[in-house]
Order: structure tokens, then C-alpha cells, then sequence
């Protein structure tokens, strides 16, 4: 059986149970290795890019709702301007924080990310970030996951089974399918990514 959809996923997730009483149960395996999906897994299907636009005097803007990791931000000037990471604990020791004008360093703290020095004006931020695929339900029947990757939600749905069926010798057996699936598929997105681009060799100075 091909998993196109949700309610195949489903329906191969009670046949390979050997089990036609989970139907109440089933969405909820699906869930929990969604949610165990949006941990493990970054390929380039999942990215998004998004412009905003600072304040004057506000150091935050809002990470978008779907954020999942960061790839990329700069300042959209000329020339563009790559902002550097700190982390929350260094940022909030860096001396450029209170000061204003074209942010340079940034961090994240909860929902947010803040600049330093604090944007003294309106300036245009891009990000390349991992978005956070809409969990599959009946109404929405696809997304990357299942697009892309329908072997790892089978494997980790039924890890998340065997436990509640107490039938916890064949955690192991999905486990490690399931983690076989996940390195060929970063590899294969590794490989997809970077294939086009030409070696090169860098000689370092002495």
C-alpha cells in the first residue's frame, strides 16, 4: 500500500500493528513522531525565507510562528550585512548592547530575536530558517513529512505503539529502521544541496 496521505498513514499503521481497535489511538502515534520528526529532521524542503523590518529604539522582532532553526540573517544594506550570533549569556555582557544604531550581533530568548547595538531606525532583516510543518489531520491530509519522508512517520508512529500495546521488544526493530531512514535521508539531502557546487582547496598561510 502506497502512504500518499494521512488516512493511508493510518490505515498501514493498523496493518502493520496486526490491529483494526486503534483508530482512537493511532492520531496520537502519528502526533508524537511529528513532534519527534521536527527534532531530528532539517532537509532543504523545510526551508523558508522571510523579511521583516526593525523598529527604531526596539531590539526584538518575533520569530515566526513556524520557526524551527536558523540558517541564515543578515541586514538587507548596501552591502548586505551578516549579523553574528552571541549567545543569551554573552549577549547580555557585550558592551554594544546599549548602544544604538545598525544592529551587528543577535540572539534568541524565547519568541524573540534581539539585537545589539538596538536598531536606531527601520532596517529590512532576511532569514533562512526551518519552518515547522503543519501536523498532519484529517483535514490536512499532507505535509513535507509525509511528502518526503513516509517510511520514518510509519517507523516512528510504531515506536510510539509498542509501548502502549506493551510490546516493547519491538521498540528496537523500529528504532533502528528508523534510524537507518534518517541518515540516508540527510545524507541524501546533504548530497542534493551540495553536489552542483565545485571543490575547491583552500591553502592556509603559514
Amino acid at each position: 500500500m502506497g502512504i500518499t496521505n494521512y488516512t493511508d498513514l493510518q490505515s498501514t499503521i493498523a496493518s502493520y500493528l496486526a490491529r483494526s481497535d486503534l483508530t482512537a489511538q493511532i492520531p496520537d502515534f502519528i502526533r508524537l513522531a511529528e513532534v519527534r520528526l521536527r527534532r531530528d529532521i532539517r532537509i532543504r524542503q523545510m526551508l523558508n525565507s522571510s523579511t521583516t523590518t526593525t523598529t527604531g529604539g526596539d531590539d526584538t522582532i518575533s520569530l515566526p510562528i513556524d520557526f524551527l532553526e536558523l540558517r541564515d540573517l543578515f541586514v538587507v544594506t548596501n552591502p548586505i550585512r551578516d549579523l553574528k550570533y552571541l549567545s543569551p549569556s554573552i549577549f547580555s555582557r557585550n558592551g554594544r548592547v546599549t548602544e544604538s544604531g545598525l544592529p551587528v550581533f543577535y540572539t534568541i530568548i524565547a519568541n524573540e530575536f534581539k539585537f545589539a547595538p538596538a536598531p536606531d531606525a527601520e532596517y529590512t532583516v532576511r532569514m533562512l530558517y526551518y519552518t515547522s510543518p503543519s501536523y498532519l489531520t484529517d483535514t490536512n491530509q499532507s505535509n513535507v513529512f509525509l511528502a518526503y519522508c513516509p517510511d520514518l512517520l510509519l517507523y516512528g508512529a510504531l515506536i510510539e505503539a509498542e509501548p502502549y500495546l506493551m510490546n516493547d521488544a519491538r521498540i528496537q526493530l523500529w528504532a533502528g529502521m528508523y534510524d537507518r531512514g534518517l541518515s540516508s535521508l540527510t545524507s541524501a539531502d546533504d548530497s542534493s544541496e551540495h553536489s552542483a557546487v565545485p571543490l575547491t582547496m583552500t591553502l592556509s598561510a603559514r
